[in-house]
């Protein structure tokens, strides 16, 4: 079996060779029929994987006389009746490309493909040579040719711009009258909308010929309430009918329709969306095998048709004998044959497989959803989960004799689907879901009025896992556990039947005093002292009361669990969960929150501490603070600190000149740490891959000075070197370093160990220290330096070296179990009850019988050791997350660098912040703006905290966040200390119905779903927290852009959508105006701003310096006050024993 050749460092080899880019003589030529929006994606996509290669050169030929637009929404054309609005991408565009990759003509029909040549003639006589053909005709909007008068003035169909000018010119000539749109589907509702947008008809009518609308996506209960809702929004529909003729006048105008029933209407023009239908003439003029029954040019998993090199994409083609009439199906296709064109050489290549046809759409006002196996309980499934036994056949698929008599004498068997629904009348809400027969897999839907859910139900669908909840909660929720609540309950509500207590009898006797605690309460009122069926809703009581008076002491994590950290770590432990959703979902006040910049970096430590996975693994990726986000260190400037890690300060003179090579090749700056290692600071975001890479190919590896994790273990020289050492205090260092090196913990961890009780490695101010005795060592725990320096206690004496793993391995685990959020070791410690005391039963005397336990699941964690750097590199997917910006390749200075001591640093910070209202910001006008292709947020659509992107407009810099289906935009530079950081910061939400979702005054959001809301985001405020100093902005709601935790200062938001052409656009200003207000050549700290603070310093010492004076040939002697020192002996004197 050959190996797949994979990419190196996430790029091709092929790429920088000679052979590459190929020059204009060598490329192939790809002629593309037709400029609609699949052609166009498939040009996007093309050009974009064969940037480097230049392969190919694209001709486009595009029958209509505009440029892609975008047809799907054709219904905002009667707003703005301008072409322009709807062009996918602007003209300078296609100029704009790489000279001769793509050329392009309109107003052109291609006649005839002649396949042996490679030749395409169109309409003006000429001929086109092509290597490659792609055919992206589309399809062509259905008229009924059979009924009489579809030729009749007044006859259109809703396809094209054309069509829609066509209307608008004529419904001018018709003004107060009926009209009519026949065809009840997506297209005709959409119709019936832009006939109504007119507002020049007095009335519009639909007609459908089945018993409710949108038969194709919904169900009759569905279906039926749409028509409803519809209705009262002015639109009168007409139910089971079917035209038979079109009457028209002695000018042969549209003047009424007469249906098959008999029944008349009255109408002057008539709109048709009854279908559409592959355009598939020019390859069967070609002999091209194309679909006999409905249509469409023939297509395999490779795009490809009956002939040689020539590929069909989009509603003209019919994959497995269907075509698609949804955008998604026709990009995707675009997708996977531009990606086999380009990528193929070096990667396995794609199959076109079964598209998701699931939709969500706004017709008329009204909310729409289909997903999945939608029919499955009319149809039967399409498909069943391969773990759902619920239906068994034969292994050809088909009855067998048995089952085929029963299904004559019984009738068919029931689908094995059940469906679970749900209809409120009063509030217009529809859904319904199927499930298999067990309840365990998800199938399909339809929602109606409440689609918020959408966006959760379809990946579940997609990835067929076994569900976690029971059916019943995707209609009612999760039923509530514990407290039962009376906070909706009145003071006189009978609480306890049993002694006729009520809810004001208990807040009474509480609020008074007279009660601290529940069996007080008990013993005052008599409530709960009967049959005790009431209790639970007492102490819900007394709690509530209890903290509306101050008096509740509470050690939760944060405002999302009602646990603290050691709960949490037992819970997840116990439950061996390994994701932020489920311990949410498990352990949350709300399953759908996505928590905040205190839980998350707790959980992703919990779970990092009990499985170790890379902290950029999907599953935890952007839980942890920037940091570990990016496995470095954010410094001031938003550039980065590389650490290596240098056990026990130990290094060899290779690592070193490879430290110092990447150090001035970088241009980094260099300083010795207090823990023994290198810090090389100022490396850039998108050369953090390049850095690591040529120091781990000198031996090195992350020193995780990024994570609340193990740093260092210092040590002195010991026994290696120095005349008093009496242990080996570098290698126990190293080994210990070795060992722990990696685990996350609640904070930081630093350990030490000195040789001798000199004491050199300063072991005793550390999380865990070693002393050398002459029977071993004295093992030190929870102390440390900082802002409130702990001198460390001691665990155990005159330790042999065997045991010293052993009892520091149940020390650090019972620490990494027990501790609170970002409690160092000494806090934790002064919160221990009974000390140090009680810590030596548990470790060295197995008081709580744990210690076996506590070395058994520290072995574990050590043994899965790795380096992040090393991961990163070894996968391109996460290489890519190291870059300025997601929209270029272009980079920004952030802040002007100063040259001290001979290297280079940052510009000091200015005083003070930014208090410019950069929230009220009025700009003079807004206008979308492609930013970003929505393939970027592909893989990260289910990131826990969701997704970002830096983008660059201008001069400006731009966060871009992905939430669960919604996306918010802000300036990149938070106020406070003009940083540009904040789409690298924390997402958090702040649990609230309270809060209002959108501006009072222009009723936008600053985020904007594409595919529905979620709970958890509808009813809570959103923020980012700035990594720097955790300034919390509110990205969503009427308070958008405001900070709050610092009123000083704010941020601007913008809208931001996402396009059916593979596009997020944000709502900016021009170019100059948001430069003036937010460029970064503005807010970029300069070293003009600051004055040298040593500037008085080093002028006095200046003035007190003396002259160096010679002494001897060796030039070692200095003269200082009028003495001359000389080093250790040196010109035979005694001097000082340095």
């Amino acid at each position: 079996m050959q190996m797949e050749r994979l990419p190196v460092n996430g790029h091709d080899p092929e790429e920088d060779g000679e052979q590459y880019p190929k020059p204009p003589s060598q490329r192939k030529k790809i002629v593309v029929v037709g400029l609609g929006m699949v052609g166009i994606a498939f040009i996007e996509k093309l050009l974009k994987m064969d940037s480097k290669r230049r392969e190919y050169d694209i001709v486009v030929i595009g029958e209509e006389s505009h440029l892609a637009y975008n047809r799907v929404g054709l219904t905002s054309f009667f707003q703005h009746r301008k072409v322009e609005n709807l062009y996918l991408n602007p003209r300078d565009w296609y100029a704009n490309t790489p000279a001769g990759a793509l050329n392009y003509h309109l107003n052109t029909m291609v006649t005839e493909i002649h396949t042996k040549e490679k030749l395409v003639s169109t309409s003006n006589g000429d001929t086109v040579p092509y290597d490659i053909l792609i055919l992206a005709t589309g399809s062509d909007a259905l008229l009924p040719r059979h009924t009489p008068g579809h030729d009749a003035k007044g006859v259109f169909v809703y396809r094209t711009i054309e069509d829609l000018q066509k209307l608008i010119s004529y419904a001018d000539t018709v003004k107060e009258t009926t009209g009519a749109v026949v065809g009840g589907g997506l297209l005709g509702l959409e119709a019936a909308k832009a006939m109504m947008d007119l507002e020049t008809f007095r009335q519009v009518k639909l007609i459908e010929r089945n018993r409710w609308v949108l038969s194709r996506q919904l169900d009759a209960d569905a279906g039926g309430m749409v028509v409803d809702l519809v209705r009262q929004l002015g639109l009168d529909v007409l139910l089971s009918k079917r035209v038979g003729k079109i009457e028209v006048d002695e000018n042969n105008a549209v003047k009424g329709v007469v249906f098959e029933d008999g029944e008349r209407m009255d109408c002057t023009c008539i709109m048709f969306a009854i279908g559409i239908r592959a355009r598939d003439e020019l390859a069967r003029k070609a002999g091209i095998k194309c679909a006999d029954r409905g249509g469409g040019i023939v297509i395999d998993g490779d795009l490809q048709t009956s002939e040689k090199d020539i590929y069909a994409i989009g509603e003209c083609a019919s994959w497995e004998s269907e075509t698609f009439g949804l955008i998604a199906p026709g990009i995707e296709m675009a997708e996977v044959l531009a990606f086999n064109l380009t990528q193929a050489k070096v990667h396995a290549p794609r199959k076109f497989k079964r598209p998701d046809l699931s939709t969500k759409l706004k017709l008329l006002g009204v909310e729409v959803a289909s997903f999945g196996d939608f029919f499955a309980d009319r149809d039967g499934p399409k498909s069943l989960p391969v773990r759902s036994h619920a239906a068994k056949k034969q292994a050809n698929g088909t009855p067998g004799v048995q089952e085929q008599v029963k299904i004559i004498t019984n009738g068919p068997t029931p689908p094995p689907v059940k469906a679970l629904t749900y209809k409120d009348p009063f509030n217009s809400v529809y859904k319904k879901y199927l499930f298999t027969l067990d309840g365990k897999y998800l199938l399909g839907g339809m929602m109606i009025g409440d689609t918020k859910d959408y966006v959760k139900l379809v990946p579940m669908v997609k990835n067929q896992k076994p569900l976690e909840v029971p059916p019943s909660e995707f209609i009612l929720g999760a039923a509530k556990d514990g407290e039962e609540g009376g906070d909706d309950l009145t003071d006189d509500t009978q609480i306890c039947s049993c002694h006729n207590v009520t809810k004001g009898d208990v807040t009474k006797v509480v609020r008074e005093g007279t009660c601290k605690s529940i069996g007080e309460v008990k013993s005052c009122t008599k409530a709960g002292t009967g049959c005790g069926g009431c209790m639970p809703l007492v102490q819900s009581i007394f709690n509530t009361q209890m903290k509306a008076m101050g008096n509740e002491v509470s050690n939760h994590l944060c405002p999302h669990f009602a646990h603290s950290r050691a709960d949490l770590f037992n819970i997840i432990s116990v439950k061996k969960i390994e994701d932020f959703q489920s311990v949410m979902k498990e352990a949350g006040k709300d399953p759908g929150s996505l928590g905040c910049e205190v839980c998350k970096p707790t959980i992703a430590s919990i779970l990092a501490s009990l499985y170790n996975k890379h902290i950029m693994d999907k599953s935890l990726n952007g839980l942890q603070e920037t940091n570990d986000k990016f496995l470095a260190n954010i410094q001031r400037n938003g550039t980065f600190s590389v650490i290596p890690r240098v056990s026990a300060g130990e290094i060899t003179p290779e690592k070193l000149i490879a430290m110092g090579t990447v150090a001035k090749k970088y241009n980094l700056y260099c300083k010795i740490t207090g823990g023994q290692r290198i810090d090389l600071f100022g490396a850039k975001k998108q050369d953090l891959p390049d850095i690591w890479t040529e120091l781990i190919a000198a031996g090195l590896e992350s020193g995780h000075g990024y994570a609340k994790s193990l740093r260092t273990v210092k040590s002195c020289v010991g026994t290696t070197w120095c005349r008093f050492g009496i242990g080996d205090s570098v290698g126990m260092a190293v080994r210990l370093e070795e060992r722990y090196k990696s685990i996350r913990s609640p904070h930081k961890i630093k350990g030490g160990v000195s040789g001798c009780v000199r004491e050199c490695a300063e072991a005793q101010n550390k999380d865990f220290g070693l002393i050398a005795t002459e029977k071993g060592f004295n093992v030190f725990v929870a102390g440390n330096g900082g802002s409130k320096p702990r001198h460390s206690e001691l665990l155990a004496k005159d330790v042999p070296p065997d045991d010293v793993v052993p009892i520091l391995d149940r020390y650090l685990m019972f620490y990494i179990r027990t501790a609170d959020k970002l409690q160092r070791t000494a806090r934790w410690m002064e919160n221990l009850p009974g000390g140090i005391n009680y810590l030596r039963q548990v470790i060295l005397e197995d008081k709580l019988g744990i210690c076996a336990s506590l070395e058994d699941q520290m072995n574990a964690l050590v043994g899965t050791f790795f380096c992040e750097w090393t991961a990163v590199l070894n996968d391109p997917k996460l290489r890519a997350n190291f870059a300025q910006f997601a929209n270029t390749t272009a980079t920004l200075p952030v802040m002007e660098n100063v040259e001290d001591r001979g290297q280079t640093r940052p510009a000091y910070w200015p005083h003070g912040k930014v208090t410019q209202d950069f929230r009220g910001t009025e700009w003079t006008s807004l206008a979308w703006q492609p930013m970003l292709e929505t393939s970027y947020f592909v893989d990260k659509a289910d990131l826990p905290n969701g997704a970002s992107a830096s983008l660059k407009r201008g001069d400006t810099m731009l966060a871009l966040f992905y939430l669960k289906g919604k996306y918010y935009a802000t300036q990149q530079m938070c106020p406070h200390k003009r940083a540009f950081v904040l789409a690298d910061g924390l997402i958090g939400d702040t649990p609230t119905s309270a809060l209002p979702l959108s501006d009072p005054k222009t009723g936008a959001a600053a985020g904007t779903s594409t595919s529905g809301s979620t709970s958890g985001l509808d009813t809570s405020s959103l923020y980012v927290s700035c990594p720097n100093h955790k300034r919390n902005f509110t990205l969503n709601g009427a308070d958008a852009g405001k900070c709050s935790n610092d009123a000083d200062v704010s941020i601007a938001t913008f809208a931001v959508e996402a396009r059916e052409d593979g596009w997020i656009y944000v709502k900016l200003p021009p170019v100059e105006e948001l430069d003036a207000v937010l460029g970064t050549q503005k807010w970029m700290t300069k070293a003009s701003e600051t004055e040298d603070p040593f500037k008085k310093l080093d002028a006095k010492l200046k003035g007190m310096r003396s002259k160096k004076v010679v002494s001897g040939a060796g030039e070692m002697g200095r003269r200082v006050g009028g003495f001359e020192v000389k080093v250790g002996g040196e010109g035979g004197g005694g001097g000082i024993d340095w």
